[in-house]
């Protein structure tokens, strides 16, 4: 007896399960299916694994940390020519990854999942940064820690971070324990890591303000199911999903 294949939302929620065993990259690339049912992410991951195989052919068998990210921005950036989409920033495509993987144009945070992934299989150690505005990666090499726009592989120094995170400050700094002390005071708590289920928060939020943007109720639904699913115990995801079936006359589940 054949066993039925499962929808693309229950595909997603089997993804995101489990923190341990969730994969960044396939729960990233699966969110593409709410808008491409039909998309496989395993061949999202086979092209990811031949890039990095690729690329480890590159490198001799004792290369340091930083000639492997030399490498690797010279090949991510360079060779393959990831970058922003400057024409249009708002094109959804930007957030989906077999989009971006195929057009080399995407949103910061899309661009990181790549970097991230391509990072990893040779061997470096990386993190997401959720960073307001815009997101980052953190490097972390034997001299130190080395904070990139992963737009275009720049090393940020911390007075660029600051004046980053400058404009951002006030709504917080109003009402936390740090009020007044400025961007400096607070840089470290917003450099810190993002695990992977809040960068898959992120990269869901982003879609959701685009559909409710464009009044698309039914892609904002698909969205809103699997930020629910993601994060279950999150009141104003559910609250949201509950007003958007009943703007589309759909049961609420009571």
């Amino acid at each position: 007896m054949e066993c039925p294949t499962p929808s693309p939302l229950d595909y997603f929620a089997a993804l995101v399960s489990d923190d341990d065993s969730l994969s960044l990259t396939e729960a990233a690339g699966a969110i593409a299916m709410a808008e491409h049912p039909g998309l496989d992410p395993a061949a999202l991951q086979t092209e990811l694994d031949q890039l990095a195989q690729r690329l480890r052919q590159r490198l001799p068998a004792d290369a340091g940390a930083v000639q492997r990210v030399r490498a690797l921005h010279q090949f991510f950036y360079r060779d393959l020519g990831f970058g922003a989409n400057a024409n249009d920033q708002r094109d959804l495509g930007n957030s989906h990854l077999h989009t971006v993987l195929q057009r080399r144009r995407g949103l910061p945070i899309a661009l990181a999942v790549l970097y991230l992934e391509l990072a990893g299989q040779i061997g470096l150690q990386a993190d997401g940064i959720s960073f307001p505005g815009h997101f980052l990666v953190k490097l972390h090499l034997p001299l130190g820690e080395a904070v990139i726009d992963p737009v275009d592989g720049r090393s940020l120094t911390r007075a660029e971070l600051e004046a980053r995170l400058d404009p951002y400050l006030d709504p917080v700094a109003r009402h936390g324990p740090a009020r007044g002390l400025g961007a400096g005071a607070l840089l470290n708590e917003y450099l810190q890591p993002a695990s992977a289920r809040e960068i898959l928060s992120r990269m869901l939020r982003n879609l959701a303000r685009l559909h409710s943007e464009h009044c698309d109720l039914p892609r904002l639904l698909e969205i809103q199911q699997r930020q629910v699913v993601l994060e279950p115990d999150d009141a104003v995801l559910v609250l949201a999903l509950h007003r958007t079936r009943l703007a589309l006359g759909q049961p609420t589940g009571g």
